[in-house]
């Protein structure tokens, strides 16, 4: 079994596990640009110990060579807390802010993971000039 067999997709606007990327559509090239990733935009995602978003990865693909990882964030804290789930002092919300420098067009790629629901994608082009 590969990889992108198991990865799952879907719209953002009617599925909660889907990552959006908010980037914009191009930037200069070497200029700092800050992406933003997050789960749930338009549909909330539960964030309990019983069902969370676990970690958001953001990779580049540039239009020529191989595929680059520019983020890697963990979400560790779902309401865990000594008197049980839910009772605990604090939460991360499933959403990440990035800055980054880009020399060539490519495609941005957002991966998430669920710890019920597995794994999601999605993509965005980003152009260099």
């Amino acid at each position: 079994m590969k990889l992108g067999e198991v990865l799952r997709s879907g719209d953002w606007k009617s599925e909660k596990h889907v990552p959006v990327i908010a980037a914009p559509d191009s930037v200069a090239a070497d200029e700092p640009v800050e992406i933003k990733v997050s789960i749930g935009e338009e549909i909330p995602h539960p964030n309990t110990a019983e069902h969370h978003i676990r970690w958001i990865k953001l990779l580049f693909q540039p239009k020529e060579g191989f595929t680059f990882e520019l983020a890697d964030v963990q979400f560790a804290a779902h309401g865990e807390g000594l008197k049980g789930p839910q009772e605990g002092p604090c939460w991360t919300d499933p959403q990440a802010a990035v800055t980054v420098r880009l020399r060539q067009s490519g495609t941005l790629i957002a991966l998430s993971y669920c710890n019920i629901h597995g794994l999601w994608e999605s993509s965005k082009e980003i152009e260099v000039k």
